[in-house]
């Protein structure tokens, strides 16, 4: 499957001389279509909305009251009612708000949560292939700063823009009553709101994509060199300088960005703030001298002022709501291009779960490719949800026609496709232990990403117990196939939470029993909390061969029908591979086993041997048989094997 989807371009227009994504319907129906879980909670909003525009507009006609009548008049009684009058208005609207802050963070917070669960459920769908090609602190940025800019957009952009209509056209229903000429003399200054907007409103949203794309690079930054493994490495080679130099390259273009967004807008605001003014000054000029003409009284200009205030604040407000929803969009722009990145490992409709499981793997003329990377290019969201990644044959021959249009939206990033496999085919019979050997690169641990669909064919076909690996749920082959990589993973958790990720359900008999068979349990026993003990970020805390026995007993405790074991004794010394050779071998008993071999005890165990060598199976048989043939294993045995 192409690694491209046209399905997030409907959702963007491309403005040739901005290059700006232009707000199209569809993307705002996409937007508003978040919301929908919401829709009682939106109507209860919309209701707070209408009261407390309503009530607001109370107050003005208080003032008129009481400056046309209660004073002049002297009446006590109503000058009492009045105040209380003015009291009450901010008072009730004050309580009408608590509700309304309410629905407003139901709903707000409810679309964070909902559009965090499709991004991380998303995420979790990809192939291993996508996360080759992405950053971590990248993918965090979308899951955290886009989402929430996406979520303003709905809680804050929306109620902004619907209390402001709302109360703008009440307002100028009443300011056109009052004296309809002085209202539209406070409206000839409209075009002078929208000019600046428009023109203040592309910068604006161009600022808002850069300090996104800067904000992901700068938490790319602190992922990679913050976490065990980059901060190990840093220290190694001393590089802690050079690192600080980047994330403050990194940082200062945050700030930069940050800067210039905040003196874009304040200068907009400042415009439509000098323009406010001018209009309030001419409309209260004019309406001056119709008050010494006696055209209306004192109470009905001061009414009429403040009516002009409660106009040009919605005004501005609407002025600049399209800047807000155009980097709103940006934010729903970039959740909805990881959204629509299409899964290139899927699961049919069709496919149908293991029952019993034999443990027959055959590959058919296996070969997979993919495509590398660009010279000097890194390769991150923005740019994933254009690429082209390899897939059928069909589609190779469509991606070599098209690497020369630059202008197709489903070019790819030009590099070359790498074959990491070619037309490899072998079987393994329920029960048997199979040696995968090779120089390094030759394609074998991407071989034993095949087994459990980490990685898919590009061509051929792999089949368990004779079905398509292809017609079988994802579920049911990670059920049935345990694995240890190479490079062994421990969540920042205790030593049993570890150990139970493969059974949630397994007891505490069971849990020392896997152990005991990994010969990792006298390790636990000795230490202070034992099981309960935590192993750090990564497991550290814990050696190479310490980690890398947990995880075996950790696939032991799954109980698997396949084994597949990436060099998964390398960490070891010699006396703990030696037992946990001969605990593997009661562990595979009845089990189809892979594994990566390095050394010669595993190798003599082997049913079978596998012999690969730049992405081709050129050899395979038992050692005694390749011995005889004097080809490339005979060479490895020489080289590496015999020694070890």
């Amino acid at each position: 499957m192409g690694f491209h989807s046209a399905g997030w371009y409907a959702y963007l227009r491309y403005d040739e001389d901005q290059d700006q994504p232009t707000i199209t319907r569809e993307l705002l129906l996409r937007a508003w279509g978040i919301a929908k879980p919401y829709r009682l909670q939106s109507l209860g909003l919309l209701f707070t909305i209408l009261m407390i525009s309503g009530i607001t507009l109370i107050s003005p006609l208080l003032y008129r009251d009481l400056i046309d009548n209660a004073i002049p008049n002297g009446d006590f009684t109503r000058l009492n009612w009045l105040a209380l009058g003015m009291i009450g208005v901010p008072l009730i609207n004050g309580v009408i708000g608590i509700f309304q802050r309410r629905l407003n963070s139901q709903i707000g917070e409810g679309v964070i949560y909902d559009l965090r669960r499709a991004l991380y459920s998303h995420l979790q769908r990809m192939s291993l292939r996508f996360f080759t090609q992405t950053r971590t602190g990248e993918l965090m940025s979308r899951l955290n700063n886009d989402v929430v800019g996406a979520q303003r957009a709905i809680s804050n952009t929306m109620v902004s823009i619907i209390s402001n209509l709302v109360s703008l056209v009440a307002t100028l229903g009443i300011m056109l009553a009052l004296e309809w000429r002085l209202t539209l003399l406070g409206l000839i200054i409209l075009p002078f709101f929208i000019l600046p907007a428009r023109r203040i409103g592309k910068t604006l949203r161009g600022l808002t994509r850069r300090s996104m794309e800067m904000n992901a690079e700068m938490n790319a930054t602190m992922n990679e060199t913050l976490n065990i493994s980059g901060a190990l490495l840093v220290k190694l080679f001393g590089r802690e300088k050079s690192e600080f130099a980047r994330f403050s390259r990194d940082g200062a273009s945050v700030r930069d960005i940050g800067i210039r967004s905040a003196v874009v807008g304040h200068w907009f605001f400042m415009i439509l703030s000098v323009v406010s003014a001018v209009g309030s000054a001419v409309v209260f000029w004019v309406g001056g001298h119709l008050v010494l003409q006696g055209a209306f009284t004192i109470g009905t200009i001061v009414a009429f002022g403040t009516y002009l205030t409660q106009l040009y604040g919605p005004l501005m407000a609407l002025t600049n709501a399209q800047v807000e929803i155009a980097q709103s969009m940006v934010s729903f722009e970039r959740v909805f291009e990881v959204l629509d990145i299409p899964v290139e490992i899927d699961e049919k409709k069709s496919a149908q779960a293991l029952q019993k499981v034999d443990g027959e793997i055959v590959f058919d003329k296996v070969s997979f490719a993919y495509e590398g990377l660009g010279k000097g290019n890194k390769i991150g969201l923005d740019e994933i949800a254009r690429f082209t990644w390899g897939g059928s044959e069909a589609h190779l021959r469509k991606r070599g026609k098209q690497k020369d249009e630059s202008d197709s939206p489903a070019t790819s990033t030009g590099s070359a496709l790498q074959w990491a496999l070619r037309d490899v085919s072998f079987s393994i019979k329920p029960g048997q232990l199979v040696a995968l050997v090779g120089p390094s690169g030759a394609g074998k641990s991407t071989t034993t990403y095949m087994i459990p669909r980490l990685y898919d064919p590009t061509e051929g076909m792999i089949r368990l117990d004779g079905e398509n690996i292809r017609d079988l749920k994802l579920n049911s082959l990670a059920e049935n196939i345990g694995m240890v990589t190479q490079e062994t993973y421990l969540f920042y958790d205790t030593i049993g939470a570890n150990l139970r990720y493969a059974c949630p359900d397994a007891t505490a008999e069971e849990v020392v029993a896997a152990c005991k068979t990994a010969n990792i349990h006298d390790f636990i026993a000795g230490l202070e909390d034992g099981y309960d003990t935590v192993v750090g970020e990564r497991g550290y805390r814990l050696s190479g061969g310490e980690r890398q026995r947990v995880a075996i007993a950790r696939v032991v405790l799954k109980d698997p029908r396949i084994l597949v074991l990436d060099e998964a004794t390398s960490h070891l010394d010699s006396l703990s591979e030696e037992l946990i050779q001969n605990a593997l071998q009661e562990v595979m008993k009845g089990r189809s086993s892979l594994v990566i071999a390095h050394r010669l005890s595993t190798i003599l165990a082997a049913d079978k041997i596998l012999v690969m060598e730049g992405g081709r199976l050129v050899e395979q048989g038992t050692h005694d048989e390749l011995l005889a043939n004097s080809g490339l294993y005979k060479e490895l045995y020489e080289t590496q094997f015999k020694t070890v």
